[in-house]
């Protein structure tokens, strides 16, 4: 069996089935949930499958990615467990459904709140041993509905709903309020939450770096709220803030700005949201002539090889469930909407493994109010919301015009 470090050590023997396993992105959840299933579960018996000496088939579901990239079989030679085992994306978790009597291992949790995939691992969850694996648990008391009915602390969302729930009176759709009796919900969440005791060796040193954009095509998106690309009015609040976006992002001084971090640091990992930025990034990698790769919905290529490169990774497809120890550097080459994308993002080169004690995270923001938005909104550790920003920028257009009116 693999070293494990003591915090590691102490996780297993606090996991149950039942259980979410919590740790930091690069702190050895994968192992610690293959040692517990190994000790505890086979009883350290060395090739279990072979020697049939467990009765509990051990299942595996992740991100598509991991799945694709093979990292947990890397784990599971070290055990192994790599004979039998089964290893899924959650995008095929409804395949799984009817398993009984088996032991699952849920990766990258995808059960925050009560939709099609919550459901089936409600029902898997009943009918097997389990345990969850995740870097960023629960914001709400709602996002731990699934995981409170699969302990069996309720038996449906509705019963969770009437015993904790307070919703707003003076809204059109569905809105908490406030929660009650919390204090059961954190007895719940005390008896099922395992954090890991990991303490990093790495430093994240985040630095921004502030880019120009064109104020002329800004303002004309933001007060006159017209389409400056299609010559056509803004329809709502999700499109005017992508054309906002769009005017900011896709600023050549940007680019400028990538090179010059280039000069310092010659392999980046570089994430970004739009296709209008990869084009550009593409571009751009031509133009300097240096080694490009990318991990996006259009392509799934693996990190570089060399001592000169960049990888492009779209945050939607490539934020989790992946990491690479060759370099120290990343650039936010845009920000994301969500905290916690933003988080996993950082984590891809934060590993216990790393041979570097300090890491460089370079954000390209500009002085626009969609970038301060956003950046103030993450500083927050919460999610940007359109249409909130919206209605503030629609106060102040309103303030600004009665204030010309007298």
């Amino acid at each position: 069996m693999p070293v494990l470090d003591d915090y590691q050590i102490k996780a297993v023997e606090m996991l149950k089935t039942g259980a979410i396993l919590c740790g930091d992105t690069g702190s050895g959840k994968s192992m610690t949930a293959l040692a517990y299933f190994h000790e505890k579960v086979c009883k350290g018996q060395t090739n279990p499958w072979k020697d049939r000496l467990i009765f509990k088939k051990l299942y595996i579901i992740t991100t598509a990615r991991k799945r694709d990239t093979h990292e947990w079989e890397d784990e599971l030679i070290r055990f192994l467990l790599v004979e039998g085992t089964v290893i899924d994306s959650w995008n095929n978790i409804k395949k799984y459904a009817d398993v009984k009597d088996a032991f699952f291992i849920f990766d990258e949790q995808r059960v925050v709140g009560y939709g099609a995939w919550s459901k089936t691992f409600i029902k898997i969850a009943k009918q097997n041993d389990w345990i969850l694996l995740t870097a960023t648990p629960g914001d709400t008391w709602s996002d731990y509905i699934p995981v409170f009915i699969a302990n069996g602390f309720y038996r449906n969302k509705t019963e969770f709903c009437q015993e904790h729930c307070v919703y707003n009176k003076f809204t059109n759709f569905t809105k908490i309020e406030r929660y009650i009796n919390t204090g059961r919900l954190i007895l719940y969440r005390s008896k099922i939450l395992i954090d890991m005791d990991y303490v990093k060796s790495t430093t994240q040193n985040h630095m921004f770096i502030t880019c120009g954009y064109d104020k002329t095509k800004y303002d004309r998106v933001v007060k006159d709220r017209w389409n400056i690309y299609e010559d056509c009015p803004i329809e709502n609040a999700s499109q005017l803030c992508y054309l906002m976006r769009k005017v900011v992002n896709s600023d050549k001084r940007r680019l400028i700005a990538l090179e010059k971090i280039l000069e310092q640091k010659s392999k980046l990992i570089i994430f970004y949201n739009f296709d209008y930025e990869l084009e550009m990034l593409r571009e751009f990698a031509k133009d300097i002539d240096i080694l490009c790769q990318e991990w996006n919905g259009h392509k799934h290529e693996l990190v570089p090889q060399g001592d000169r490169w960049i990888y492009l990774v779209q945050y939607a497809s490539g934020s989790e469930a992946w990491n690479c120890i060759e370099t120290d550097a990343m650039v936010f080459y845009s920000q994301n909407y969500s905290y916690k994308t933003m988080k996993q993002s950082a984590g891809r080169i934060d590993r216990r493994n790393t041979p570097y004690k300090n890491l460089y995270y370079y954000h390209l923001v500009s002085k626009s109010s969609i970038d301060n938005g956003i950046r103030n909104t993450l500083n927050k550790k919460k999610d940007f919301n359109e249409s909130k920003f919206f209605a503030k920028l629609s106060r102040e257009k309103n303030l600004a015009y009665n204030r010309e009116k007298g």
